[in-house]
Parts: C-alpha cells; structure tokens; sequence
C-alpha cells in the first residue's frame, strides 16, 4: 500500500489541525494504522494507532484528550485531529500501515509497520 499524508501546517499554540493520510489499494480496510512523528533531534515515536474496524485505538499520553484518530475506510483514508496544540507538538508527522488481515489491533511500535508516507510538517508557535 502507498501513503499520501497531508494537512500540516503552522498554527499558534491552542490551535487545530487535522492530518489525512489517503491509502492506495483495495485491501486498506484490512491494515492497522498508525501516525508517528518526529521533532529534529529526537527519535520517532508513536503518537496514535487504530485497528481496520476502529473499534481498537490507543494513543500516546502525550496525545490523549487532545489528539484523535479516525479511518474512513470507504475513502482509504486515516485521519489525525489534533486539537490544543503545543509547541512540543512541532514535528514531522508520518502515517504508517500494517498489514494485519486476521487481527484488529493497534500496533504502536514503528518497527511493526510496512509501509509508510512521505511525512507532513507541523509547526505550533508559542
């Protein structure tokens, strides 16, 4: 499966965004995704995960209570709505794909996945 993510941008401490990540391929509804991201300097981590049937996700404690992750599998999107944003935010963010065809999980170790979008910029100002 290839990855597009998109929706980054720069927006002032408190503020919003919503991240998409559109998919290519039929069999989209059988990955688990996941978002990750980046800062320059730091390793990548996990931010938020969700199972093909969006009845499993699990996030970082950073992003719990701000950050949600939906799918539409119909549009072989995912989406990462990040609200109350912070400065510890800004990041290269990544969506990424498991295949995962008999097990509806969330798999938050970036190792797991196979494939992997090109990264958007998010820039929080203080």
């Amino acid at each position: 499966v290839q990855l597009q993510a998109s929706g980054g941008g720069l927006v002032q401490a408190g503020g919003s965004l919503r991240l998409s990540c559109a998919a290519s391929g039929r069999t989209f509804r059988r990955y688990s995704m996941g978002w990750f991201r980046q800062a320059p300097g730091k390793e990548r981590e996990f931010v938020a995960g969700i199972g093909w049937s969006s009845d499993s996700t699990d996030y970082a404690e950073s992003a719990k209570g701000r950050f949600t992750i939906s799918r539409d599998n119909a549009k072989n999107t995912v989406y990462l709505q990040m609200n109350s944003l912070k400065p510890e935010d800004t990041a290269a963010y990544y969506c990424a794909a498991k295949w995962s065809p008999t097990h509806d999980v969330v798999v938050p170790t970036s190792g797991s996945y196979d494939s992997w979008g090109q990264g958007t910029q998010v820039t929080v100002s203080s």
